[in-house]
């Protein structure tokens, strides 16, 4: 553990491209990029395959995303002819909530919207993370205030949260590594990437999306307003993570 600690410092400083090719000749099989295909996504998808292409992109079908989401999702598949993973909510407990809370019971409660986030995202990310020893995510540190701390590498806990020490052999508490290659990548240097290297993108963005979730609970922002201030609008900046990101 502490050689890991210090691999961890020592990555603080490299280059995504660097972190990514070390990530990869570490974990080969065994790391993942989990993509919503946002901006920041869609460059860790060219960098990915141009390191590997045969690196692995799996995705959460909420059933509830953007139809402007599924049109990146096949262009992206299109341009770099590769296969994505796709990984749903269960049938059954996606049921169960909204026969028990509505179509609609985001709207009601913080802890309603949460549940919706863990029923359709967390648990998904759960069975797609089984039996990966590492996954990459597109987080950076100005995207919100609840990611101003985050580091380029973390150990995190199965449970989504970061931890210090290994809690042992249980199943499903085995840590796992959580890599962040753009954390400290600004919104012009991602913007920048995606014009010189003709990635493909969702076009919510040039309709005021900078962030893009499920549909009911994301919408443009307004001039002005944090990148973030248009997902889940209604409920205060600490609060806008949906199970996936969150230090516990």
């Amino acid at each position: 553990m502490v050689k890991e600690k210090i691999l961890i410092e020592n990555l603080e400083s490299k280059t995504a491209q660097e972190i990514l090719r070390h990530t990869l000749d570490k974990y080969q099989e065994k790391v993942a990029l989990a993509s919503s295909f946002g901006a920041e996504d869609v460059v860790l998808i060219d960098m990915l395959l141009k390191i590997n292409p045969q690196a692995r992109i799996f995705t959460l079908d909420t059933g509830r995303l953007p139809q402007e989401t599924y049109d990146v999702m096949d262009e992206i598949k299109e341009k770099y002819k590769i296969n994505i993973e796709v990984y749903f909510p269960d049938t059954k407990s996606v049921e169960d909530m909204m026969c028990k809370y509505g179509f609609n019971l985001f709207y009601k409660s913080v802890e309603l919207r949460q549940l919706c986030c863990k029923v359709r995202k967390v648990e998904p990310l759960n069975r797609a993370l089984r039996n990966l020893d590492a996954w990459i995510c597109g987080l950076r540190r100005e995207q919100a205030v609840t990611r101003t701390e985050i580091k380029k590498i973390e150990i995190w806990s199965r449970g989504f949260s970061p931890v210090d020490e290994p809690k042992g052999s249980t199943p499903g508490s085995t840590p796992i590594i959580k890599i962040n290659p753009l954390a400290d990548w600004t919104d012009k240097q991602v913007w920048d990437y995606i014009k010189e290297n003709n990635v493909p993108y969702n076009t919510l963005h040039d309709k005021g999306y900078p962030s893009i979730g499920c549909a009911p609970c994301t919408r443009a922002i307004k001039p002005g307003e944090d990148v973030r201030a248009g997902r889940w609008w209604w409920e205060t900046p600490e609060k806008k993570e949906c199970g996936l990101h969150c230090r516990k």
